[in-house]
């Protein structure tokens, strides 16, 4: 295993003043800035270099076993898993964590949490009288990982559910990224956040916050844009001149030829959002993707996810030891949703905030040696700053002589 040389920084620190979106961003600038939202990330590493895999585990809430967060999906492209999809189909209702892994990984971590459900709500005499459908999503990392070795286990599932904080989420090669590539460079993965101006439920003025997390392993180095700059197709002609440069690329797009890959997307919000206006907020994180190049291969799962904090809708109404509910008498919930005429900020968040965590995955990871000795560089920020910063002066120029 080998890190690229330069230091990696977000994007954001890279180049100040570089805008993405109209938006201000959160405290953290990630899915953390969603009070209530905890996630961890592990990598896996063999001292042989063969394994370089991970997961990520998200809570939506502390208490995700009991009180449920309103959720919605969007299928982009669906050459992919997220386990417990129907379920949040059916009744717009996610309350288990969400765990984002390698694709040869996806029964371990859906054992393991259940292994964690058991442990923590099993009643005294061990019986199971609860309902819960593990979400995990993947991603495939086969190039830079030994899939075979299945080195994700079920325990992996259990510590990184104890273990999520509210801290900020690392990035690049880190938890279910860490073995992935995107836009022919390193990926892995990248957050992001947004905060918008609306009014509470009283009409008195409250930002709400919408945030990304990716898992960004997919596309082609030509289709890379950056804030609307042709920067892939500047670094691949570049990468034309050098043979070692050329034959990298060629090694990557062979291997994308082959099995091309995807990304998952989880959108977190602390706005009152239904399930229906849930599933709106997911479908915008294709604007985002579209943004930096990812059009959606036919071989590659893009399945993007959104919930919202802002609700708690009470689960687990089955057994003595959960809340009784005559499923025969019809009993209201009070609950609170935005009123769809004023959503747009909303919309744009989730694109914009997409759209940055995937920059982040790309500057953040590190150049990477893995299975049979294949290696994969990470995206080089300094040419990367210069050709925005290049870009920057020459819009600069022409707002002058307008």
């Amino acid at each position: 295993m080998s890190s690229s040389p330069s230091a990696r920084v977000r994007l954001r620190d890279l180049i100040p003043g570089l805008k993405v979106g109209a938006w201000p961003t959160g405290a953290k600038n990630g899915i953390t800035d969603v009070t209530g939202v905890l996630v961890h990330t592990e990598s896996i590493h063999s001292t042989d270099g063969s394994v370089n895999t991970g997961l990520t585990t998200i809570l939506p809430r502390k208490e995700w076993f009991n009180k449920a967060c309103y959720a919605g999906i969007f299928r982009y492209n669906g050459s992919g898993e997220l386990t417990g999809s129907h379920w949040i189909e059916e009744t717009g209702l996610l309350h288990s964590p969400i765990v984002l892994t390698n694709s040869f990984a996806v029964g371990n971590c859906y054992t393991g949490i259940y292994q964690y459900a058991i442990e923590k709500y099993s009643s005294a005499d061990g019986a199971v009288d609860w309902f819960l459908l593990p979400v995990v999503g993947e991603t495939y990392d086969g190039y830079l990982n030994d899939l075979t070795k299945f080195a994700v286990t079920p325990q992996h599932v259990v510590n990184g559910i104890n273990a999520a904080s509210a801290d900020p989420v690392p990035e690049g090669n880190t938890g279910g990224g860490t073995g992935m590539l995107c836009q022919g460079f390193k990926g892995g993965t990248g957050t992001s956040s947004r905060v918008v101006p609306g009014f509470d439920g009283q009409g008195n003025d409250k930002s709400y916050t919408v945030a990304a997390l990716v898992q960004a392993n997919y596309g082609r180095m030509h289709h890379l844009h950056i804030t609307g700059v042709p920067v892939g197709r500047i670094l691949a002609a570049q990468a034309e001149k050098s043979k070692e440069a050329a034959k990298a690329k060629a090694e990557y797009d062979a291997a994308k030829d082959k099995r091309d890959g995807s990304i998952i997307i989880i959108l977190a919000t602390d706005a009152p959002l239904s399930p229906i206006q849930l599933q709106r907020l997911a479908k915008r994180a294709s604007g985002g993707l579209s943004r930096v190049g990812g059009y959606g291969h036919n071989s590659s799962g893009d399945i993007f996810l959104a919930f919202s904090t802002a609700n708690e809708i009470p689960v687990q109404t089955v057994g003595s030891n959960h809340r009784t509910v005559d499923p025969f008498k019809a009993n209201p919930l009070a609950t609170e949703t935005i009123d769809d005429s004023t959503i747009n900020a909303l919309l744009e968040a989730a694109a914009d905030s997409t759209e940055e965590a995937i920059y982040n995955t790309l500057c953040m990871a590190e150049s990477l040696t893995g299975h049979k000795g294949y290696h994969m560089d990470a995206l080089p920020l300094d040419k990367v700053k210069s050709i925005l910063e290049k870009h920057m002066a020459l819009e600069q120029a022409t707002k002058a002589d307008l």
